[in-house]
């Protein structure tokens, strides 16, 4: 299959398009960055240079591409630390998932492209009611905090826009919260972060999430390209959910960190933002059942205990 992977040097990307080129499949890769088409070649994709919100742009890459399917990895989340003002951090990569979505999945209908896979977001943007662990069946959030709105809204257009998408199989990856070499709470900024006590345990630390290893979301979204089913969402996360109370301090254990700062809920609004109580009081986690019946998928990574003592041990080595 030819695939066009936009957003090749992404996270995700960077772990998904060697696995795409294993399994046998033509690969071009796109990067914002002239820079960084050689770092494409090196993991065997054909490198083209794309602005994702550049209409004309798109148009051309996929053109050149001429592919059977469309992956859409595209964000700017790298680097990412400060969630106080978590909107205006997201604006790049609400945009990515709003009008970037739109324009590939235009281009894509052009060029008579017949799979698209996008990402979305498995964890805060659930219906903060019921049981801590949802389905993909379960609705989203239908009141968020205001500092959320943005972002819900974007992630509420990839998937609709890609599920419903006419002409093409659409399919929706909701990842859990990443993690891996130099990646999410790896990254070295969200590290100095942990060491330094700056991300308190809020109030009940009740607040459910679901992590995955960056090459379990890669080797899932293989699988989608393969064996996806049109219009159906995923939730991509491993077998463990946990609330903030349990994986925080193990997060920072496993850095050899001290333990975090307990924090009450009422000085955390005040200080940080009510978003951030949400998310780390009363977030809903995901089942990754639907993933494992229909696509076969296992995580190698379980369970992020042992995931985050896995890359500790390798950024001290």
């Amino acid at each position: 299959m030819r695939i066009l992977l936009a957003g090749a040097t992404g996270a995700v990307g960077r772990s998904l398009l060697p696995l795409l080129v294993a399994a046998g499949h033509q690969v071009a890769g796109t990067t914002r960055a002239a820079e960084k088409t050689d770092l494409i070649r090196r993991l065997g994709g054909e490198p083209l240079v794309m602005d994702g919100l550049d209409g004309a742009s798109v148009q051309r890459a996929v053109r050149s591409a001429r592919p059977d399917a469309v992956i859409h990895q595209m964000t700017g989340l790298s680097g990412m630390s400060d969630l106080r003002n978590f909107d205006r951090t997201f604006a790049v990569t609400n945009r990515l998932r709003t009008e970037g979505t739109d324009r590939l999945l235009s281009a894509a209908g052009d060029a008579g492209v017949t799979r698209f896979i996008a990402q979305s977001f498995c964890g805060w943007p659930f219906a903060r009611a019921g049981g801590p662990v949802k389905t993909e069946s379960d609705p989203l959030d239908s009141t968020p905090p205001r500092a959320l709105r943005r972002s819900l809204d974007a992630l509420r257009h990839v998937e609709e826009a890609v599920a419903h998408a006419s002409g093409l199989a659409g399919i929706v990856l909701r990842y859990g919260a990443f993690y891996g070499p130099d990646t999410g709470f790896f990254e070295s900024a969200a590290i100095e972060q942990v060491a330094q006590r700056r991300v308190p345990l809020i109030g009940d630390g009740n607040g459910w999430w679901s992590f995955i290893h960056i090459e379990d979301a890669a080797a899932a979204t293989v699988l989608a390209v393969e064996r996806g089913a049109a219009g159906t969402l995923y939730n991509i996360v491993d077998d463990e959910p946990a609330p903030v109370r349990e994986w925080l301090p193990a997060l920072a254990a496993a850095l050899g960190a001290r333990p975090p700062r307990r924090v009450p809920a009422w000085l955390a609004r005040f200080l940080a933002g009510g978003h951030l109580v949400v998310m780390m009081t009363q977030a809903r986690a995901g089942s990754n059942a639907r993933a494992k019946r229909e696509l076969g998928w296992r995580p190698r990574h379980p369970s992020w205990r042992q995931g985050f003592s896995e890359v500790a041990r390798a950024i001290r080595a």
